[in-house]
This record gives C-alpha cells, structure tokens and sequence, in this order.
C-alpha cells in the first residue's frame, strides 16, 4: 500500500485528525502536521504502540492480558402521577468490567503478602484470645468460684473448632454470577487451619476488614485509567443502591475535595452600572460583601444602607475606585438595541402631505372636510361637533391628501397637540363672522410651537356681515402675516356650503407640500403614530394609526407603547379590509394586546420575543410613574387637607369609548372644583361599562359616566338593585355642564346678611321687670322683636345679642315700622345710652354656584 497523508489515515481509520497526532507523537513517530505522509512501516509502529496501551500481548501470543465484560439490563420502576395513574418507567443499567491476568512474578509477590497478612492475624487473634480468657477468670476470682487453669489446650467441652479456615478466604476469587453479581468461591486445594471459635459475630467482623483491606490493596496497586476515544475503560464503575436510584456514581474521597483556589491576584473587571442600582446589587456585581462596599461609600462621604439606590455618576466613581472599570448603561439600552436593529433603507420616493384641520369649535372644520371628501359626516356627530381625530385620505385631481380633522372644544387641547406633531401642513379654519377665538389661538401655537407651515381657510364666506379684513388684522397679531401684506401665510377665501373657494384651498395646500419635499422610504418596515385608540366590545382592542414611513403588511409585529401584538385585519375609513398601507395612509388595525395611548409612536419588529421584552420594560415604567404620581398626589392632598377636612370630593367612575375622549373628559373634570370641592376620578377606562365598574362605584359611593358607551345587562341589574347614579352622555358640553351643577350643589351655601331695620336711642327709662328700656325712633325699615340686633356707638358695633322686649306704649309688638316710636329692652345688656343706634337684621343662606 502506498504512503498516505495523516488526513487520509484519519479519514480511513474515523478518527479526528488532532487525536491522531497526538497518537502518533505518543508512539515517537516523526509526523507533526496533517499534510504528512506515513509509510507502511511507520503505521504498524503505531498499531503496536496502540496495542500495548490496551494491554494487548504485541508478542504475538493469542492470550489477552484483558478481558472486559459489558452488561446491560433493564428495570422497570412504577409511579404515579399527580392524579394517581400509576405509570411503568424502563430504566436500562448498563454494566463493565474489566480483568487484568498477573503475571508469575506478581502472583508470587501477592501469595507472600496474603501469608503475611494471614500470620499477623492469627498472632493478633491469639492475642484477642488470651485477654479474654484472662477477663474471664478474673470474673471467676471476683464471684468466689474457683479459677480454671489454662495451659493452653482447651477442653472439648469449652472449645470446639471453628468450621472455617482464614487461609481459605484470603485465597477467594472473583467471579461473576447470573446477576452480574460478585461471589466468592473457595479455592480447590487450599490449607484449612482451625482456629478457635470466639463467637459468630468477632468472626465475621474480621472476615470483612480482612476483604476490606484486601480490595484497597488491589484498589492502589492496579490504578485503572478512564476510557477516551481509544481507551478502554479499566475501572470497576462502582454503584450504591442509592446512587443507582439517583442516577449519581459513587465519588471517591479525593473526587469529592474542592478542586478550587481562590485566586490571589487583583482581577480587574468591567462592571455595567445602569442609571439607578441598589447597594446590594452593585455588591453583587462586583463580587464583594455589601458591608465592604459600604464601608467604601462611607470613606466617600456618602452613609448608605443595602437597599440605598445610588445614582450613575456615584456609582461610577465607586466602581472606579475599587479598580474595576465602569460601563455606563442606559435604562433605555432594550429600546434603543432594539430601534438600531431594524434598517430603514431602500429608495425615498414622494408621499403624500399629511393635513391637520384645525380652529375654534364650529367654525365649520368638519363641515370643509365634508364637501372636499364628498360625504356626511357632521350629520353623524353627536351634537354636530367633532370629540374624535377623524383620519381619511382623499384623492384630488392634483394628488393624494390625508387629512386630520381635530376637535374645537377646549377639553380637546391635548387632541390638537397631537394632530399638530404628526402632521406636514395645518388648515386654520376661522369663521369670516366671528373671528380669531381661544381655541383659534390655541391652534395657532401648537402649530407654531411644533413648526408646521399654516395656510389659512376663512370660511362661512356665504353669509351676511362676514369681516375678512378683521380675520387678517387679528390673525397678523398672532404673527401670521397674509401674503399681499408681505407675509407668507396664505390666506384662502371659502365655504363649505357652496364649496366656494375649495380647489384653491387643495391647490395652496400641494403648493405647500411641493415645497417642503415630502420623502418617505416605501420597502422598509413601517413606523407612524397612533392617531386613536378605543376597545371595541367584539374586535378587541382597535387603534387608528398612521404611516409615516416604510409600508405596514397583515400579519406585522407591531409595538405601540407598551402594547404589543400581530396585525389581524387592516381596515380604511371606508369599512373596507385593505392588506397593506404606505406611507401617509391611516388605517385601524386589530391584533394589539391592549388600547395603546394616543399619540405613541409604533414600529414593526422582526423579533417578537424581543418586542415583548420592550413592551413589558414600557409597562413596569408606565406603572412606576404611576405609583410615583399616586404617593406625591397622596401626600399633596395630605397636606392639603391640613386645617381644612371640609374638602367634599364628586367620586366618578368614568368610561369612554376612545382613548382621545378619556382623557379629554379626565382633563377637564379635574380642571373642575375649587379649594371646597373637587372631583376624584376612582377609575377610568375605554370600553362599555362593566359589572366591575358598577362593583367598584358602589364601594366608593361613585358615579358612573358613559360617554358614548352603554352598560351590559349585568351592570344595568345591579345598578337598579343597589340604587346608584348612572349617567350616559354623548355631547361633552352637558357632561361637563352636569358635573359642574352636581358640585355647585355640593358647595355650602353661601351666608348673607341683610339689615332689615335701625332704631335710634332717645332716652333712657327704667323698669323694674326689664331693667334700662331704650326709647327709640325707628329711622329705618322695620323692627323686629324676633330677629338678632347690633347696638352701635358712633357707628361702631359695641355688641351683638337679641331683643329681650318691643312694645309700643304698653303694650307688646312684633314689629314697629318706620316713623314709630317703640319702647326695646336689650337682653343680658343695661348700657344703652342715648345716640346709641339698635340694628336689627337677618342672615340668608344663598346657593353658591362654581365659576
């Protein structure tokens, strides 16, 4: 055969090319890389070497010095489960053994040393025998019976022979019987030796120690090594009964020593230290006791305890000065890790503009938006104003426009912010006959706060007494100056009935966007803003979301806040189920686990596990803010409260059906109150109302508020049996106007006097019943005798009591008018003096009513 590389050997013979090669050095072969050749002659060296490692006779003789025995059987063990089925379990124990033959040398050298050990037992046994035959006579000598002489043969009758020969079990041999187990057979021919019987229980005590010491002799002279890839596995893999059952091998004492030392060197590591840590876990990190760290922090100057949450930098430099060095960590690293992950590449292509309609409450926003897109939708708002962001598309001659249509009413302050941020270009709609209002204004600097480009739609130009000059002028206050004046805000003319001045409106707003240049990337993963969300009793959580970039596909993992969850149905303004949108379009979606905020940003995420990781570390936030907000609302109100436990509270349990209403209704019910009385809102959500809502009111003693939501049965049939106030609205005008009537009567009435009367002192007479009676000219109004009075001195109030008598001559009055003369004794007070006045008035009580 020729030569062959070490690759091929290794290839033929099915081994790794690395243990070849140390196989081959081992042997003392040259060879050293695996691109070497070997010769004929080369490999039965290698072969031999081999041979000689497995205990092989390389002699040429056909006896093995080695046999191995290998043994498998299976047991069956029954359980039973946690419902008590019993179960049957195979358990298969494998079993090998290995014999070694000895050479002649070796068995004489081990009968010698068997000889020696069997005469030093016989001599310690004669020995054991002689102590105790003197123990027993002195027994003898103590209870007064005569001692028995011992010369050293025993009698019969007190000694027999033992049965058994100590030469013979030093002389037993291994073998193996049907159960794979170990005996002990005598060997043919072998000296037996009687010796003298003690007792049963000395014999076989020494007939174990003797085997004990016989299997650690064998044990320590043939040192058996473990198999490896070629090796066969000389040693007898001993099992307890226990460790059988627990599937363990029994360890050795030195097996079972700790292999470890602690290291003695310094090691410096690199340590992440998050914003916020506690002493604890920065021990932990760093591998020290929290007392040592500790007691560096107090070398620092700062006295801290094992939950003291330190901050980044003093954590960095603690770090640094236990010699580690210090990695700054963001809380935010998930996050971020996760935004850097998904690529945002391909080619940016035009899109369409995204506009915001906004201004002051039916100044005709929905109206416009109603003729440009060709259908009704004020006629199907309640109260004929907008309390959604509306988002539709719509295809003019000139292009695509998505527009956004945002409500006018003041408690909508936080919907318009939104609609400004996610938005290209703002239509500030402003009636031609009522001018700039507050919530025009309003509009104006979320527009010019977030940079939007404005062009203004003076609208209701089909109507009498229309002042556009007046619009401009106050608009130019505001900073948008018109464009024939020298400004750069365009100022179109329209109406929404007649549909006058529209094509000039969508041409001055694509005019707009041309110049801005709006881009967008179409062959990316999508990424917007959610516009509305609400729950919808039988879809689940439902969210109007827009694409601002990249293009949203069914079946996309989406993030949303802290909402997470795979796209199950896309749906445009029209009702019509779409399977992907671009950029600019809105859409709903299905599929999200909850109702995310208005106005979070979403994106697509290849990795679910890593999205929901984000969403969970979003909600433990979410909820930290929260309880932080609760214990500072708490302790504010504790000290609010200070001198001042008349406060009464409106509990309200609100729910609406979007999420934009919710917290518009949450903003201005809370705006509400004053330092008397304010409103506490126990719980809010989106969604009908629930039995739990309706459980939860009448714990608090709560009102419960549907807005645009009903009640289930359920709810309706314990609200009617525990009596509680259940109000549906759908206008937010007469749900704010109806709390505010329900606190003004919350309210304590407000005390006011009214002076009814003024008599004058003329003189002074005295009675003997009544003490000093005043007689007194009434000058003003009437004199009562029932009603409190004031005397006055040089019109200053001396005191305050009641009528204790008021006659006129002699006899009784229940009042005196003006013009009369009466006669008024004052109760508990004798010091009237002439030129004194008596004011008699009353207090009413007057409902108070909240601004």
């Amino acid at each position: 055969m020729a030569d062959v590389t070490i690759t091929e050997l290794a290839k033929m013979v099915g081994v790794p090319e690395d243990r070849l090669l140390e196989q081959i050095k081992e042997a003392g072969l040259p060879q050293t890389k695996a691109e070497d050749t070997m010769t004929n002659e080369e490999r039965t060296t290698l072969l031999m070497s081999l041979k000689s490692k497995h205990g092989e006779d390389t002699s040429g003789g056909a006896t093995p010095r080695k046999i191995t025995l290998k043994r498998k059987t299976v047991e069956t063990l029954k359980t039973s489960d946690n419902q008590g089925r019993s179960k049957a379990v195979n358990v298969e124990v494998r079993k090998k053994r290995t014999y070694v033959k000895r050479s002649v040398e070796e068995a004489q050298l081990e009968a010698e040393r068997k000889e020696a050990e069997q005469r030093a037992l016989e001599e310690k046994e004669k020995q054991e025998k002689e102590a105790q035959e003197k123990a027993r006579q002195l027994e003898l000598e103590k209870s007064g019976d005569k001692p028995v002489r011992d010369d050293g043969a025993a009698s019969k009758e007190s000694v027999s022979k033992a049965p058994f020969s100590l030469k013979k079990d030093v002389a037993e041999d291994v073998s193996l019987d049907e159960k794979g187990e170990a005996r002990r057979d005598h060997k043919k021919g072998a000296t037996r030796k009687d010796t003298i019987k003690d007792s049963p229980e000395v014999l076989e005590k020494k007939k174990t120690n003797l085997r004990r010491r016989e299997k650690d002799e064998d044990a320590k002279k043939f040192q058996r090594v473990r198999s490896s890839d070629d090796f066969i596995l000389d040693e007898d893999q001993e099992f307890d009964d226990s460790a059988r059952r627990r599937g363990r091998r029994k360890l050795s004492q030195g097996q079972k020593e700790h292999k470890f030392e602690m290291p003695t060197d310094f090691i410096s590591r690199e340590i992440e230290v998050p914003e916020a840590i506690s002493v604890g876990d920065l021990a932990q990190r760093l591998s020290l006791k929290s007392g040592e760290l500790i007691k560096s922090l107090m070398g620092m100057g700062v006295m801290a305890t094992l939950n003291h949450m330190l901050d980044q930098d003093t954590s960095i430099l603690l770090v640094e000065e236990l010699g580690h060095k210090a990695k700054p960590v963001s809380d935010h690293a998930l996050e971020e890790n996760l935004v850097e992950s998904i690529k945002y590449e391909g080619e940016e292509v035009s899109r369409a503009p995204v506009v915001t309609v906004m201004g002051h409450v039916d100044h005709g926003k929905t109206s416009l938006l109603d003729y440009i897109r060709k259908s009704s939708v004020t006629a199907g708002e309640a109260g004929g104003i907008t309390q959604h962001i509306g988002a539709y598309h719509v295809e003019t001659d000139s292009g695509m426009i998505t527009f956004l249509d945002t409500p006018g009413h003041a408690a909508f302050s936080a919907m318009r912010s939104r609609g400004a941020q996610a938005t290209d270009i703002v239509i500030l709609v402003v009636a031609g006959d009522d001018g700039v209002k507050p919530q025009t204004e309003e509009a104006v600097q979320h527009s010019q706060a977030s940079g939007v480009p404005i062009v203004v739609a003076i609208n209701k130009m089909d109507k009498e007494g229309v002042d556009v000059d007046r619009v401009k002028n106050e608009l130019a206050a505001k900073g948008l100056t018109p464009e024939e004046w020298g400004g750069d805000t365009q100022f179109i003319e329209v109406s929404a009935h007649t549909g006058k001045g529209i094509p000039e409106l969508l041409e001055a707003v694509l005019l707009q966007a041309e110049l801005l240049e709006l881009k967008a990337i179409e062959d990316c993963p999508a990424k917007g803003v959610v516009i509305e969300s609400r729950l919808d009793k039988g879809r689940g959580p439902v969210a109007t979301v827009l694409v601002q970039n990249g293009t949203l596909k069914m079946s996309d993992v989406i993030l949303a806040g802290h909402e997470v969850g795979k796209i199950r149905a896309m749906i445009d303004e029209t009702g019509k189920q779409i399977k992907e949108a671009g950029p600019s379009i809105p859409v709903e979606i299905l599929g999200l686990n909850g109702t995310p905020e208005a106005g979070d940003d979403f994106l697509v995420v290849q990795d679910e596990k890593k999205a929901r990781e984000v969403a969970e570390f979003r909600m433990n936030k979410f909820r930290e803010i929260q309880v932080a907000k609760q214990q500072a609302a708490k302790m504010e109100a504790v000290f609010a409260t200070i001198g001042d436990e008349q406060k009464k509270l409106l509990n309200v349990v609100l729910k609406t059906d979007v999420r934009g209403s919710l917290e518009a209704i949450s903003a201005a019910l809370l705006g509400l109150g004053n330092e008397e009385v304010s409103v506490n809102i126990i719980s809010s959500g989106v969604g009908g109302i629930s039995e739990t809502d309706v459980q939860l009111a009448q714990t608090s003693k709560a009102t419960i508020i549907g807005f645009n939501v009903r009640a289930d049965k359920s709810a309706r049939t314990l609200v009617e049996n525990e009596s509680l106030e259940l109000r549906y609205y759908s206008v937010i005008y007469d749900l704010i106007d109806d709390v505010k009537a329900v606190m003004s009567g919350m309210l304590a009435p407000e005390l006011q006097e009214e002076i009814l009367g003024v008599a004058e002192v003329r003189d002074i007479f005295t009675s003997p019943k009544f003490g000093s009676i005043a007689g007194s000219m009434v000058i003003e109004g009437t004199v009562y005798r029932s009603k409190p009075i004031r005397v006055l001195r040089d019109d200053v109030v001396i005191y305050e009591g009641e009528l204790e008598s008021l006659r006129r001559f002699k006899d009784e009055a229940s009042e005196v008018r003006s013009g009369m003369e009466c006669g008024i004794g004052v109760k508990n007070y004798t010091d009237v003096r002439v030129g004194d006045k008596i004011e008699v008035y009353e207090r009413k009580e007057v409902a108070r009513t909240l601004a």
